[in-house]
């Protein structure tokens, strides 16, 4: 693989893991483009759970992520390093976007934020009161459901990024 080769950032982790606090602090600083896809979500339509029912959240993420990954495939072709800020839960996903990026001529690394369930509580619990892109809110229920459909990397290119190292 080439070394000089553009690098998208895959952010793997449940909701309220740090991916996007990660982004801001050590990626985008470093110069790349962070795509997020519930920021452009919440821009289009408002707060899940709030300003439309949670059930409609994947028929109105799927155009942006479409878009996203266009955007990606662009950006990857330009030259640019890129952080995709989308939790990436299920591995055939994961795969499909490493594909994505080696046919756009860049190289992946997969980073992901495993976060005991007793402190994603903590954090969803205090994020659960703020009103931004970033702040779905999540009940206990909701978390044991995320839990549920996630499969955890293993064995595939992954780096642990520990919890509180940013």
């Amino acid at each position: 693989m080439d070394e000089l080769a553009p690098v998208v950032f895959f952010l793997v982790g449940l909701t309220g893991s740090g991916k996007t606090t990660y982004a801001r602090r050590a990626l985008e600083p470093a110069g790349a483009v962070r795509l997020s896809v519930d920021e452009e979500v919440f821009a289009r339509h408002g707060r899940y759970g709030v300003d439309y029912p949670e059930y409609e959240y994947f028929e109105r993420e799927a155009p942006v992520v479409a878009e996203v990954r266009d955007r990606l495939v662009r950006l990857v072709s330009e030259g640019r390093d890129v952080v995709l800020d989308h939790g990436l839960w299920r591995r055939a996903d994961r795969d499909a976007w490493k594909k994505l990026v080696e046919t756009a001529g860049g190289r992946w690394r997969l980073l992901y934020f495993p976060v005991p369930r007793e402190e994603l509580l903590r954090r969803l619990t205090a994020r659960n009161q703020e009103e931004h892109a970033n702040a779905l809110a999540v009940t206990e229920s909701a978390l044991d459901d995320f839990y549920a459909r996630f499969d955890v990397p293993d064995g595939e290119g992954e780096e642990i990024v520990p919890v509180g190292s940013f």
